[in-house]
């Protein structure tokens, strides 16, 4: 298959490294930025993945090809509607969304973003436990292909799915979209527990109840419930609050620490996803009357001025009640 992987972020030089050795042709999209000179002479990024290379079948370019079979959109999520209106494909090129954000603006998810700019064209989503640099160096990763289409999702997790890297398949693309989007938010409380350094009981109450949030908003949308106790929910949101990968728990700690908001995203080339995600999961949550209390708490630390410590107790006091609630 042709594949044009789009953004030459962590994210998507680990897929296009993935998709070549899979067989297929592949073609990267870069930035003048990412100095796509340097990275055809070396084949590797030492910003974004260090040791890691390209193989020499990759072409690495600046255009992207319209005519692709599948385009993978491996790019931040505020840039999606830009990046589809000022790159089109093919209306018949499966576009493959692999951000994980809703659009502050409309509050569109990306496979509603990709519609609009693009029209009715296949649009799935790629989300689960998978950072970068674990599936850059082939260690087992396990990830979910949504598509209202199953042959659409059955076709992206043909192309996707390696030894190490498998893919199952599901048709709640709103679901997957919305697990993979919000638990960044949920990550970025995780770090800030983590940097208070307020225990594993702490972090683990947290995810279990930003679970339950995400699980509402979620039903209360339209999604299946039963997606958010899969790949793209509770297993995404388990590793992204935890690891030494996630760049959301990372600034979460440094919200801990100290810095403002502004100095912990300068502390990385990497985009958090949770700090625009939390606007969005903000009014969502009033758009549809649905509580999300840790999602509103990590609102009011990045856009308020709220006292990051004064949030979590803030949490703690809120009136007893069953725990469904």
């Amino acid at each position: 298959m042709y594949i044009q992987v789009v953004g030459a972020g962590s994210w998507g030089l680990a897929l296009t490294r993935l998709l070549a050795t899979n067989g297929h042709r592949v073609r990267l999209w870069c930035r003048e930025e990412d100095n796509p000179d340097a990275l055809r002479e070396t084949r590797e990024s030492p910003v974004f993945l260090p040791g890691i290379k390209i193989p020499e079948s990759v072409e690495i370019s600046m255009d992207t090809d319209p005519t692709a079979e599948m385009a993978v959109l491996a790019v931040p999520s505020h840039v999606m509607r830009l990046m589809t209106e000022r790159y089109p494909f093919n209306p018949e090129t499966i576009r493959v969304s692999v951000a994980k954000g809703v659009e502050t603006d409309t509050l569109y998810c990306m496979h509603e973003v990709i519609r609009e700019t693009s029209g009715n064209v296949p649009v799935a989503a790629l989300s689960g436990p998978s950072h970068a640099e674990e599936v850059a160096r082939d260690q087992p990763s396990l990830v979910v292909a949504a598509n209202e289409s199953i042959d659409v999702a059955e076709t992206v997790q043909a192309a996707f799915n390696s030894d190490a890297f498998r893919v199952y398949t599901s048709q709640d693309v709103l679901g997957v979209e919305l697990g993979g989007s919000l638990k960044n938010v949920m990550a970025i409380a995780a770090g800030i527990c983590d940097g208070f350094e307020l225990g594993d009981n702490a972090r683990a109450a947290l995810i279990t109840r930003g679970l339950a949030e995400i699980s509402r908003l979620g039903a209360k949308m339209g999604a299946d419930p039963a997606t958010f106790a899969g790949l793209s929910g509770m297993g995404d949101l388990i590793v992204t609050c935890s690891s030494r990968h996630s760049r959301n728990h990372a600034l979460g700690i440094r919200l801990a620490e100290g810095m403002s908001v502004e100095e912990a995203l300068a502390a990385t080339p990497m985009v958090a996803e949770g700090v625009n995600t939390a606007q969005s999961a903000n009014a969502l949550a009033e758009r549809e009357g649905v509580e999300m209390p840790i999602a509103h708490q990590v609102y009011r630390v990045l856009y308020e001025g709220a006292d990051a410590r004064k949030a979590i107790a803030d949490l703690m006091l809120r009136d007893p009640r069953p725990e469904r609630g």
